[in-house]
């Protein structure tokens, strides 16, 4: 029997999920190690194996596929800790890391400093060069000029080099010509060039995600090798997969090249799960997707039976933050998890998140010496969590010390223990439920027409309260809800996305120039799928895509072909339809007298990965459901009202099974709470189908 592995590595728990051909068998989970990535890693696997009654050694023997997804890259984005990276611009244009696309969400608000930019000033230097944009040599490439700038590199000690020149998408000669010196003068030292990475348009984008992938590439390299190196001595021969931004997998060889598909790697992959298990309990084509981890609160959406993509990923907040550039998943992030931790600001007023107490030392509750009150240490002083089974009993809670984190919170409060946790709960459901307004509502999406698929360790905890309050009336918890993430991977295709900018107006349309670029495209996808046949995989679909706008817009829709090329003046007139369609659908505004401006043009290729059918739940029950035993917890809005709450273990649910709150169902990976007025019903996937009154 051969075996499947995927793993989420977060920035508290690792993931780890075991799979053959009837589907999702077993679960491991444990903490992460910040200083050993590998650790954590071989942890999980070594649990889940047990569940299966193998050791680590005889499940990777028996494993041909292992797919990896990190939140690393993210978090060194986020906490600064790439590598010391130096950024090559056209010389006169050295500020455009700096001004990034000008503007701000509140402009009137002047208490804010102006962020830094991604690449320090100090360390961006001009390149003596320019091409203008038809890819004419304005000025040819001073490589005196060159080598002067990359002793500077030398001197420096800087160990990454991006480098984006004006108008290199066009005419690449230039940039290529300095990556050659940068071989040459900084041997070892890794370099990215915008026209290779991501050959967009707009200067802004192609520079910044020039500089995050090549910020990424000592650090992630590093740890993707080591990966390699630690599976083969453990006993692991088969292919290594890594979870892409772009919501597929790709081939570990090829995320060494641009680690920049590592950001949002390991939450990339919820939606797709999502998806999937929306399709597989017939739950409908529009969800809301969340995954609640330690650290993090993830928000995704699938439209249509569709997961929604976007280029406007932000590292940080929209125009002060860093953007990614590249084409993703759109996933919006929050610091609300387990681990957030409660704080009173300048003001009084009680504050959750978005510092987190990670995996080190992790919530008070866990015993691993935190003192801050937590979002978890909330939930064992409310009674959700069972301190002698959590994690299926292999993690024992600290009752007393979860006690101890929040008494000082509630005495500066004036509120009693149960009303300072209940406070801490409360106020990190509106952080959640604003997060999925964000990608919601603000998108013209009612949430409440939707399903909730809720995922991550610690969603069962608050997840039935934030779907009542954005009218939503059905949320779908699968069993393997605690590690939603990997199990999306199980769910992933390999993806490879190419691009290319090139203009052309529906007015005058180029046929030769545009299918001249889309042949281009097209030969950089048949290359791929020859390695693809190398490894004994084939692809299964291409699509094409073009970002357009009407005429004079400056931002651009995402528009597919329906065609692999443009033979006709009816391709021309099909494309400007379903533009009208899709500005209509986003903008609610139709103008058909306005002639379309084709910018940037996509071609993507998916080769689907074998996978099982996930297989029913053919247990049924003999006798009369009846809880494992009960327990005192808090519910409440504005004070906490204790009350009895049944307690399930859910492997002792079958399908069929119905549990009304208030009640708790306790899984191995993960805590279902069952609010009043509420109920779950077990599906015949074994997942839980709750609804809410």
């Amino acid at each position: 029997m051969s075996y499947r592995i995927s793993i989420d590595t977060g920035g508290t728990f690792t993931d780890a999920v075991v799979a053959d051909a009837s589907g999702i068998l077993a679960i491991g989970k444990a903490l992460t190690d910040p200083q050993r990535n590998f650790a954590g890693v071989q942890a999980a696997v070594a649990d889940a194996a047990s569940h299966l009654g193998l050791d680590l050694r005889s499940l990777l023997a028996r494993t041909d596929l292992f797919v990896y997804g990190t939140t690393r890259a993210t978090n060194a984005i986020v906490t600064q800790r790439t590598a010391r990276t130096a950024m090559l611009l056209t010389e006169g244009f050295p500020d455009i890391l700096v001004y990034r696309q000008g503007g701000k969400l509140s402009p009137h608000q002047l208490n804010v400093d102006y962020p830094e930019p991604y690449v320090p000033r100090h360390l961006t230097f001009e390149i003596p060069e320019r091409i203008d944009a038809e890819g004419g040599v304005v000025r040819p490439l001073d490589e005196a000029g060159v080598r002067e700038v990359l002793r500077a590199l030398v001197a420096e000690k800087v160990e990454a080099v991006a480098v984006c020149l004006l108008w290199s998408i066009a005419n690449p000669a230039h940039e290529r010509r300095v990556g050659e010196l940068v071989a040459e003068m900084l041997p070892g030292v890794p370099c990215t060039l915008s026209h290779e990475l991501n050959p967009v348009l707009r200067e802004y984008p192609r520079a910044s995600s020039t500089a995050i992938d090549a910020s990424l590439k000592p650090l992630m390299q590093e740890q993707l090798r080591l990966l390699e190196r630690n599976l083969a001595e453990s006993g692991y021969t088969g292919d290594i997969l890594v979870s892409a931004s772009v919501g597929g997998v790709m081939h570990v060889e090829d995320m060494i090249e641009r680690p920049i598909y590592l950001v949002k790697s390991g939450p990339a992959m919820a939606p797709i799960a999502g998806l999937s298990y929306a399709a597989l309990e017939a739950a409908g084509d529009n969800v809301v997707v969340v995954d609640t981890g330690g650290t993090t609160f993830d928000v995704s959406l699938v439209r249509d039976g569709q997961v929604s993509h976007t280029r406007e990923t932000w590292l940080g907040g929209i125009y002060t933050g860093h953007l990614l550039g590249m084409g993703s998943v759109d996933i919006r992030s929050i610091g609300a998890g387990g681990g957030s931790i409660a704080w009173l600001d300048a003001g009084g007023l009680l504050r959750v998140g978005p510092q987190s107490a990670g995996a080190r030392p992790g919530p008070a509750c866990y015993g691993g010496g935190g003192t801050e009150a937590t979002v978890t240490d909330a939930a064992v002083v409310l009674g959700y969590l069972n301190p002698a089974h959590f994690l299926g009993g292999k993690m024992p809670l600290d009752v007393a010390a979860a006690t101890r984190a929040i008494a000082p919170l509630a005495a500066r409060l004036g509120k009693s223990l149960a009303d300072a946790a209940l406070a801490i709960m409360t106020v990190a459901n509106e952080n959640m439920i604003k997060a999925i307004q964000e990608i919601t509502v603000k998108e013209g999406f009612n949430p409440a027409d939707s399903v909730l698929v809720a995922g991550g360790g610690a969603a069962g905890l608050n997840i039935l309260p934030i779907a009542r309050s954005l009218g939503m009336r059905r949320v779908l918890i699968p069993r393997t809800a605690g590690a939603l993430s990997a199990c999306g991977a199980h769910f992933s295709d390999i993806v490879r996305e190419v691009s290319a900018s090139r203009y052309a107006s529906t007015a005058d349309f180029d046929f030769a120039a545009v299918n001249g670029v889309l042949g281009e495209l097209g030969a950089k996808l048949d290359a791929f799928a020859e390695l693809l046949r190398a490894r004994g995989m084939r692809e299964s679909t291409r699509t094409l895509a073009v970002e357009a706008r009407y005429a004079g817009q400056i931002w651009e829709l995402e528009v597919p072909l329906r065609g692999a090329g443009f033979a006709s003046a009816a391709d021309v007139e099909a494309l400007v339809a379903d533009f009208h369609d899709e500005h209509e659908r986003v903008f609610a505004v139709r103008d058909p007298d306005n002639p379309i401006e084709c910018i940037h043009w996509r071609a993507r290729l998916t080769a689907t990965l074998p996978r099982g059918e996930q297989a029913r739940d053919a247990r049924s029950r003999a006798v009369p459901l009846a809880p494992h035993g009960s327990r005192r917890a808090s519910f409440g809005l504005l004070a906490a009202e204790e009350c009895e709450a049944a307690v399930h273990y859910g492997e002792e649910l079958v399908p069929g099974d119905r549990v009304t709150g208030p009640a708790i169902i306790e899984e191995p990976t993960t805590t279902l709470v069952i609010y009043p007025g509420t109920s779950a019903l077990v599906t015949g996937y074994g997942n839980y189908l709750c609804e809410i009154a």
